[in-house]
């Protein structure tokens, strides 16, 4: 360095010199000035010699690191039965230590690489990369190794997926069948937000920040994408697994359109169960693992949690899917209910997870599957309707008790209550398609004033179906009591059915969208279908007591022998009223105890009067029966078993 600046320094006297000094000839000036040039030649050559020579120190240095870092990384090539971080930690840092070295004079190549022609430098770079990149691939089989052998087993103890045939109660379909008899429909399904709420640890939490690690060194050597799709497919697995656990197949669409009832309701009710866990905990969890190890890197853990975990929610709303396009079967109505709540109650949730721009499908799918089952869930509603209305039966329904039909509808409605904001909002906006698709008969074309409900029933959507239903209900029982031949079963018929309702109604919250003043109107009307068949049963039974006509012709004395005709049938007609109506039914305890109480009332006083009055005129031997006989045979009325008398007075 100081024979360069000797000679630079020797040059610029000389050309000073020349410029200074005019006695100078013109040939010792011609002779200084190539002197100057030379001198400047020589410190050029001398200062090009000294960065070679440092240059060649420089690539030295690399090529010697590079050597160092090639032999620890192919050393592990050799091994590859052996995982890097089952050795422990302390490999694996050193190994990440070597990879980010092998990175770094990549870099300072590939700036080195432009500004020389230097083939030494291309052979250095290509072989920097063939390190970098072996060591991203075994990098990648490290970080797919601690993902799988880390994974913590997901066993949801708190609650049991497996479920019996008994536990499962069926709503026969009597709609359509009218056979089946059933005093409870399908029950709600406990939708509460339990325990179900919290975060689990899908992988270990010792591995965290070696996989961490991994990824920001892959992402630094731009291996960001082969790093992210490793997580995206192991943690896929897992999520097939965990639906695997929780008993949730994967059924298309046209599986489960195809599935008997009994199965699908078993399904859906797994569904429910399955989809607030696998939202609430694993999802949760498996965001967490996504921020956790690429939380540091922009939106990527928002693109790995998504594309993981895509497939299997939108497996689970697929099940949704099929369930909202298949028919619209009034048993399904809950259980679509049920699911609507699941789903309506997690969105918020699934908003979360999905809240970036990636995610924005899912919650499209999600709210598009909400409404097409909130449809569902309204078109099977107005069905319902419609099978009650046209529910129609060619033979009268044995014993005049509660019609299945009855019991169904009103424990049916009962049981909706239990739906009440999620029907007034599924309903509210009713289309007037599903409207003119309901087939009106003529018999409930129009509601009667007396059928109207009260001042303090309510108006919501729900309320105003539910109204419509009972109406049409009532006019669908109407329809059916003309089917007995017996006017008097007729009636008890209807008093039966009527006042099952107005129970009903009366003992639950059904009572709030009906009314007072419906139970009231419907208590007076069952009382009237009472007193109606009592007039109907008995009124002419009872004229037979009665002593119209029982006088000899021309003269005012009592003929035996009418009156022992009109004792005969008497008897022969309470026999006959004895025969039918104790195969008749009154299944409620309370009201048959009324009914007999009244009919005892009229008949045994009738029976007691008229035979008192006339004792003196009848043999004993024409008398059949005692009035405490008759009270004791009353007593066997509205069994629902038939049985006859055969004479004589009971012991």
């Amino acid at each position: 360095m100081e024979a360069e600046e000797e000679l630079i320094a020797a040059a610029q006297h000389i050309m000073n010199s020349l410029e200074t000094n005019d006695n100078l000839t013109d040939d010792a000036r011609k002779i200084l000035a190539n002197l100057g040039s030379r001198l400047t030649s020589m410190a050029s050559v001398s200062e090009t010699t000294n960065e070679e020579s440092k240059e060649d120190e420089g690539f030295n240095e690399i090529e010697d690191q590079l050597n160092k870092i090639h032999d620890k990384v192919m050393n592990w090539e050799k091994e590859q039965s052996v995982m890097i971080w089952d050795c422990g930690p302390e490999e694996g840092y050193e190994y990440l230590k070597a990879v980010n070295e092998a990175r770094k004079w990549t870099e300072v190549l590939q700036k080195r690489s432009p500004n020389s022609n230097s083939s030494e430098d291309e052979i250095l770079l290509r072989r920097a990369h063939d390190v970098l990149q072996t060591a991203m691939a075994r990098l990648e089989e490290e970080f797919r190794h601690l993902l799988v052998q880390n994974r913590q087993p997901f066993e949801p103890e708190h609650m049991s997926f497996r479920s019996s045939e008994e536990d499962i109660m069926e709503a026969a379909s009597v709609i359509s069948s009218g056979d089946d008899s059933i005093e409870d429909v399908v029950q709600r399904e406990n939708m509460g937000r339990t325990s179900e709420e919290y975060v689990i640890d899908l992988v270990h939490p010792d591995v965290i920040p070696d996989l961490k690690s991994i990824a920001n060194v892959m992402f630094d050597s731009n291996y960001g994408r082969e790093c992210s799709q490793v997580f995206i497919d192991v943690q896929k697995d897992a999520l097939d697994d965990c639906l695997f656990i929780l008993e949730v197949e994967k059924l298309s669409i046209e599986d489960v359109l195809k599935m008997e009832w009994n199965a699908l309701n078993s399904k859906i009710r797994r569904w429910m169960r399955a989809m607030k866990i696998f939202v609430r905990v694993y999802l949760a969890s498996e965001k967490l693992l996504s921020d956790q190890i690429f939380g540091e890197l922009e939106s990527v853990s928002c693109v790995c949690f998504t594309e993981s975990s895509k497939a299997a929610i939108l497996q689970l709303l697929n099940f949704c899917e099929a369930i909202a396009i298949g028919p619209h079967q009034p048993e399904k109505l809950i259980r679509i209910l049920d699911m609507y709540e699941v789903l309506a109650d997690l969105i918020p949730d699934i908003g979360t997870l999905y809240s970036d721009e990636t995610g924005s499908c899912v919650r499209t799918e999600c709210e598009d599957v909400l409404k097409r089952l909130g449809d569902c869930a309204k078109a099977t509603f107005l069905e319902f309707e419609n099978a009650v209305a046209n529910n129609v039966s060619t033979n009268p329904f044995p014993g005049g008790g509660v019609h299945h039909v009855t019991r169904y509808v009103v424990n049916y409605i009962k049981a909706l209550m239990d739906y009440k904001k999620t029907l007034d909002e599924v309903l509210k906006d009713q289309d007037k398609e599903f409207e003119s698709s309901l087939t009106i008969s003529p018999d409930r074309s129009t509601v009667s004033e007396e059928e109207s409900v009260g001042e303090n029933s309510c108006n919501t959507p729900m309320a105003q179906h539910f109204q419509s239903l009972i109406s049409i209900l009532k006019c669908n029982l109407d329809e059916k009591s003309k089917l007995y031949k017996e006017e008097s079963l007729q009636h008890l018929f209807l008093m039966n059915n009527i006042h099952y309702m107005a129970e009903k109604v009366k003992s639950s919250e059904l009572r709030t969208v009906l009314g007072d003043e419906w139970i009231r109107k419907h208590n007076w009307k069952f009382q009237q279908h009472a007193m109606s068949y009592e007039r109907a049963t008995w009124s002419s039974i009872l004229a037979l007591l009665k002593d119209e006509g029982i006088q000899n012709p021309g003269s005012n004395s009592i003929s035996r022998t009418i009156l022992k005709e009109r004792m005969q049938s008497f008897y022969i007609a309470f026999e006959e009223v004895y025969k039918s109506q104790t195969g008749w039914k009154v299944p409620d305890n309370r009201l048959r105890d009324d009914l007999i109480i009244s009919t005892s009332l009229k008949v045994i006083q009738a029976y007691r009067t008229f035979v008192g009055r006339h004792i003196n005129h009848i043999s004993e031997k024409h008398i059949k029966y005692s009035a405490d006989d008759l009270e004791d045979y009353l007593l066997d009325l509205f069994e629902g078993s038939q049985k006859s008398l055969h004479g004589g007075h009971k012991k």
